[in-house]
């Protein structure tokens, strides 16, 4: 297979920027379709990326979008359920749907998708049958399909180990909903190696792949991990069944979604591997690479930027 150009649904969101990265420093071509090409600009500087303006959404806008290219990446996803595009039905289910159909009408054979661990259609959360759904319609869709699974997604701009660092700035005492749910972290760079190396891998088509970090914790010992890298250690008092139930219900109606009902019922089931990462990469560790950025987050070494920057 001879792949030079590759779509990147998705390439603007934090592991579409490290995918799109590592394409370019490959040497395929890629296109990235956006709505808001002014948001993504950081990507303009990679000589082989191009930012097209495009709601994936509509089917006219899809087709052009894809049309010319070798291989698909989907990416595109939502947290939480929301309106319209926002949905879980629309974001997940649908645009699998749309995609697969115009692969299919653009004779593109290549596409690679982005599900999630323990995605399921019978699965406790709406997350979740969103995303076990999306990964049968692509399977059947006979085109060259893999498709990657992977647990909690962390790195330098992650929206998982940086909103617990947040949190713990202003809180004297975490309540923890779900403290022993378990998660085995994934650091997004060998995520996104998973995805270029499986591009022209023969051996790949047709497989799903359970992508986690070497380690699992639970929810507790993230958090208490966080804030002993951070310079915030707080007492965490973890919630029970009801309780974590109802901080959820509670959350819900908070302008920012924290957490939801849906999360809750996602970490009903442990989002853990039993298997070896796929096509010979070592995973990262997460106290190999998350003091990195963590760190610079302590008092002290704020404190040393803001003498830096007022040349002290």
């Amino acid at each position: 297979m001879d792949i030079t150009t590759v779509c990147v649904i998705g390439g603007s969101g934090f592991v579409g920027r490290h995918i799109c990265h590592r394409l370019a420093a490959q040497g395929y071509r890629v296109r990235v379709p956006t709505r808001d090409p002014e948001r993504v600009k950081q990507l303009i500087l990679l000589p082989t990326v191009e930012l097209t303006a495009a709601d994936v959404h509509d089917p006219d806008d899809l087709t052009r979008a894809i049309r010319g290219v070798e291989a698909v990446i989907n990416l595109a996803g939502v947290l939480h359920d929301g309106r319209g595009r926002h949905s879980f039905a629309q974001a997940h289910v649908e645009l699998a749907r749309k995609v697969a159909a115009a692969c299919r009408r653009e004779g593109v054979r290549r596409y690679i998708h982005m599900s999630a661990l323990n995605a399921d259609a019978n699965g406790p959360s709406a997350y979740l049958r969103s995303k076990g759904e999306a990964a049968a319609i692509v399977r059947a869709s006979g085109l060259d399909v893999t498709v990657f699974r992977p647990s909690v997604v962390f790195g330098r701009e992650d929206s998982f180990l940086n909103l617990f660092a947040s949190l713990l700035r202003f809180l004297p005492v975490v309540f923890l909903a779900s403290p022993d749910a378990r998660f085995q972290p994934v650091f997004v760079e060998d995520v996104a190696a998973a995805f270029v190396k499986s591009l022209e891998d023969l051996t790949s088509f047709g497989k799903s792949y359970d992508l986690c970090g070497p380690k699992a914790y639970t929810l507790r010992e993230l958090v208490e991990y966080v804030g002993r890298m951070t310079g915030h250690a707080r007492p965490v008092i973890g919630l029970n069944d009801t309780l974590s139930y109802w901080q959820a219900f509670a959350m819900e109606w908070l302008p920012v979604k924290l957490l939801t009902r849906d999360n809750y019922y996602s970490m009903k089931v442990d989002s853990v591997c039993h298997c070896e990462f796929p096509f010979g990469i070592p995973p990262a560790a997460l106290e190999a690479v998350a003091p990195a950025w963590l760190a610079l987050q302590t008092p002290r070494m704020r404190y040393q930027r803001f003498r830096n920057r007022a040349g002290r």
